[in-house]
C-alpha cells in the first residue's frame, strides 16, 4: 500500500509485483528519496554497433559547433544540439600487441574495460573493470539494479571463439572485474520482469501463473494505482497515466513478440524475442528508457551485437551478411551497403535519443539532459580492423556537464579510456585512472 508520503521509493503493488513511480511533482519535497529537492540523478548509457564503419560516410568534414552532419549521422540532424562527435580517439589495446589475429573479440573486450584481454580459450580469462561497473559500485547501491546489460544476442560466457579468444570476451562489454563479465540479457520479457516485477515475480511459477489468468503485470496494481491517483494533482495525473500507458505497451510488445515466437519454430531466436531486428533492439531500448524514468538503474550497457556478428539486413536491402561485408577491399558496393547499415543503426540510436528527450525528469527538464550516452564501436575501419580514430558518439548534457553540438578532433594518440574519466568525474565517481588512460579528456 501507498504510504502518506510519496517518495521516490514509492511503488505501486500488487500480488508479487512492486513497479516503481515516475518522478512526480509531489516528489518534489523534503519526502524526496535522501536527495535535495529538484535534483535529478545523472544517468549513463553505453552502446556498441559492430563490425566497423563506412568511415567516409561517418566522418563529419568539419570541425567546431558548425560542422556539418555526415551521410551516415543526417537522422539525427533534428538532434544535432544534443549529442557531440568526438574523433580522433584509440583502444591500442584492441591491436595484435603480439597476439595474432582476433580483432572482433578485442574489439568487444577493450571497449568500456581499456584493458588487453588475455588470449585464451579456456577458464584462465584475464581483462579488468568495465567503466559502468565502476560507476556501479560506487553509485549502484541508490538503486533497484546497480546496473542494467543489455543484448541482442545471446549471452556466452565461455568457449573458444574470435581466432582462440574466449567467447566470453566476444559477447559482453560489461565486466565486474578481471575474470567476471557481467552477462547481458536478450530475452525482453525478463528485462521486464527485473524491472517491473518483485523478487519473486520474475520466477517461472509467478509468470505461468500470471499467464493462467491472462494478466498483465498492471492488474496487478490497479487498485494501488487507483488510491494513488485520487493524492495527485493534475498535472501528476497525467505523468501517471502517461507512464502507466507506456508500460502497458511495452508489454504488449513484449507479449506480441512471445506469441510470434510461439507461431514461429524456426525462427532462430529464443521465447520472447520480437521477429524484427530492429524491433528487437527499440525493445530493449524502450526498456532502459523505462528503467532511467523510474531510477530502477541509472547506468546501462547495451551491446546490439558483438563484433564479428555476420546477421543480414534483409530488411533495409542488404542480404549479405555484415561481418562479410565488412571485408570490403574497398569494394565501393560493399562500402554502400556498410553504409546502409551504419545508418540503421543510427535510426535506432535517434529513435532512443528522442524517448529519452520525451520524458519528463525531477528538475523540469527531460532525462536526456541528465543524461551521458556513449555510441561506437571497438572497430573503425572493419576491412583494416582498425582501432584508432573511433566512431564514437557522446549524446546527452550530463545535468550540465557536457557541451553538446559539435565536432571535435583529438587528432589520435589519445585513449577512449580518456573519455570514460572525464565522465566518471562527471558522474560524480573519482578515478585517477581506468584501462589504458593518461588523463581525463578535455572540453567534453
Amino acid at each position: 500500500m501507498m504510504s502518506n508520503s510519496i517518495t521516490r521509493r514509492n511503488v505501486l503493488r500488487g500480488l508479487g509485483i512492486s513497479i516503481s513511480l515516475p518522478v512526480l511533482d509531489s516528489m518534489n519535497s523534503k519526502a524526496f528519496s535522501s536527495e535535495a529537492p529538484n535534483i535529478s540523478p545523472k544517468r549513463m548509457a553505453f552502446i556498441y554497433s559492430p563490425n566497423g564503419k563506412n568511415m567516409e560516410k561517418w566522418r563529419p568534414k568539419s570541425l567546431g559547433t558548425d560542422y556539418q552532419l555526415s551521410p551516415t549521422l543526417e537522422p539525427l540532424k533534428d538532434l544535432k544540439s544534443d549529442f557531440q562527435v568526438l574523433s580522433g580517439l584509440d583502444h591500442k589495446n584492441a591491436t595484435n600487441g603480439g597476439d595474432g589475429a582476433g580483432d572482433h573479440a578485442r574489439a568487444n573486450a577493450t571497449f568500456l574495460t581499456g584493458m588487453r584481454a588475455k588470449k585464451t580459450a579456456g577458464a584462465d580469462i584475464r581483462l579488468g573493470v568495465s567503466v559502468d561497473q565502476l560507476a556501479a559500485a560506487s553509485l549502484g547501491h541508490n538503486t533497484k539494479l546497480p546496473s542494467l546489460e543489455l543484448s541482442c544476442d545471446a549471452a556466452r560466457k565461455s568457449g573458444r571463439c574470435d581466432s582462440g579468444y574466449s567467447c566470453a570476451y566476444q559477447f559482453n562489454i560489461s565486466w565486474r572485474d578481471e575474470k567476471l563479465p557481467m552477462a547481458p540479457e536478450a530475452n525482453p520479457r525478463i528485462v521486464f520482469e527485473r524491472l517491473f516485477g518483485s523478487n519473486d515475480s520474475g520466477s517461472k511459477e509467478e509468470r505461468m501463473r500470471r499467464a493462467r489468468h491472462q494478466k498483465s503485470i498492471l492488474d496487478y496494481v490497479l487498485e494501488d494505482a487507483d488510491r494513488l491517483h485520487k493524492r495527485l494533482g493534475r498535472n501528476d495525473k497525467q505523468k501517471l497515466d502517461e507512464y502507466l500507458t507506456a508500460v502497458r505497451d511495452t508489454e504488449k510488445k513484449v507479449q506480441r513478440a512471445e506469441k510470434f515466437a510461439a507461431k514461429a519454430p524456426d525462427v532462430d531466436a529464443p521465447a520472447g524475442i520480437p521477429g524484427t531486428y530492429k524491433e528487437h533492439i527499440r525493445m530493449l531500448y524502450d526498456l532502459t528508457a523505462l528503467a532511467f524514468q523510474t531510477d530502477t538503474t541509472r547506468i546501462s550497457t547495451f551491446m546490439m551485437a558483438h563484433d564479428g556478428s555476420n546477421r543480414n539486413f534483409r530488411d533495409i536491402g542488404v542480404p549479405e551478411g555484415h561481418h562479410h561485408l565488412s571485408h570490403h577491399g574497398n569494394n565501393q558496393k560493399k562500402l554502400e551497403k556498410i553504409a546502409k547499415i551504419d545508418r540503421f543503426y543510427i535510426e535506432q540510436f535517434g529513435y532512443f535519443i528522442n524517448k529519452l528527450k520525451s520524458i519528463e525528469d525531477t528538475d523540469g527538464k527531460n532525462v536526456l539532459e541528465n543524461s551521458m550516452v556513449v555510441y561506437g564501436c571497438g572497430i573503425a575501419d572493419g576491412n583494416s580492423h582498425a582501432h584508432h580514430d573511433l566512431p564514437i558518439i557522446l549524446a546527452g548534457h550530463g545535468g550540465g556537464k557536457l557541451n553538446a553540438g559539435r565536432h571535435l578532433d583529438f587528432q589520435g594518440e589519445v585513449p577512449l579510456s580518456n573519455l570514460y574519466v572525464a565522465m566518471l568525474d562527471k558522474f560524480g565517481v573519482e578515478v585517477s585512472k581506468m584501462g589504458d588512460s593518461t588523463g581525463k579528456l578535455p572540453r567534453v
